[in-house]
């Protein structure tokens, strides 16, 4: 009896452990290594960001962390340290609910920085109770979109500069749940949803990438958008969930939910590899190119959705 027990328990943990690797997903093969080059990473004082942040400390990049919390920065410096001394790692103030900020921040890096090889439009707030940005935008269209949309129109021609050069937009699998209504773009309180807020957010990353893409061809600037998996990162914090609930739901995460190391991996990948150095508005998920979902696909939108973005930040 106690031999076929044993025997069970060896497979089931067999099992346990080939499930993990499965839910892990894709590893990023590339050994690219980023010594000169300068990389900005939106929301890294935590989750996917600061994981991305360390592995290309590792490959000798200079790593500009753009952070609204700057205390968090300072602690995620000592994180990141504590597993490699390779690369630069330089912390900058970035609220992206703020205009101010981010033309702020833009001018800094613009006198600053000499180069600018790689941005990565990582940092994101998921299914927040409503709060407006300080421009007057629903939270999650105003940080996840148009935080980004305005960031990145004010670093191109930095980007330009320094071709070749890489844009990753960090958005999710939700987005095929959203929908962009341009008579409701900045949603109000009275018909806010939380949970289309944020996957409308997602699509509306998508939009700008392909938009971008198409407006960047030929320039040396290449723009991919990516879905990094389900990863469990304070990004969840503003789910009603109990403490309780959480501990006993902590065996299901583990097995079923990428680690932020984990969720990085595309980002990396997106980040460095040498054949994607030409391949510019495609999406990918676990270190693979992915299919466009047909929502995504609508070139009008796009277009439409870029002009609106133009006049919601002040660039138009």
């Amino acid at each position: 009896m106690a031999y076929w027990l044993a025997v069970g328990a060896a497979f089931a943990g067999v099992g346990i452990m080939v499930a993990r690797r499965y839910f892990a997903g894709g590893v990023c093969r590339s050994l690219a290594m980023m010594t000169g080059k300068s990389v900005i990473i939106t929301g890294a004082n935590s989750g996917i960001g600061k994981a991305a942040a360390t592995e290309l400390a590792k490959r000798e990049a200079r790593v500009i962390m753009a952070c609204r919390d700057l205390d968090s920065g300072e602690q995620a410096i000592k994180d990141i340290r504590r597993k490699t001394r390779n690369g630069e790692l330089v912390l900058k103030h970035l609220d992206l609910a703020s205009f101010q900020s981010i033309h702020k921040f833009s001018e800094d890096i613009l006198k600053e920085e000499q180069r600018l090889d790689v941005l990565i439009n990582n940092a994101g707030i998921f299914q927040c109770p409503f709060m407006k940005t300080e421009d007057g935008y629903e939270m999650q269209f105003g940080v996840n979109h148009l935080g980004h949309f305005l960031l990145t129109n004010l670093l191109l021609g930095l980007l330009k500069k320094s071709k070749p050069s890489r844009i990753v937009v960090v958005s999710s699998k939700l987005h095929s749940r959203g929908n962009i209504d341009f008579e409701n773009l900045n949603m109000t309180e009275a018909n806010y949803n939380r949970a289309a807020g944020y996957s409308n957010s997602k699509l509306a990353n998508i939009l700008f990438a392909r938009e971008l893409a198409h407006r960047l061809d030929n320039t040396g600037v290449t723009v991919n958008c990516l879905h990094p998996g389900i990863v469990w990162t304070n990004l969840s914090r503003h789910m009603n969930v109990s403490p309780v609930v959480k501990i006993l739901m902590r065996p299901l995460i583990w097995l079923l939910l990428k680690s932020p190391e984990e969720g990085a991996q595309t980002v990396v990948y997106l980040s460095v590899a040498p054949e994607l150095e030409d391949q510019s508005g495609k999406y990918f998920g676990d270190c693979h190119e992915k299919p466009f979902t047909a929502i995504a696909r609508d070139d009008g939108v796009a277009k439409k959705l870029w002009e609106a973005s133009e006049k919601m930040t002040g660039l138009a």
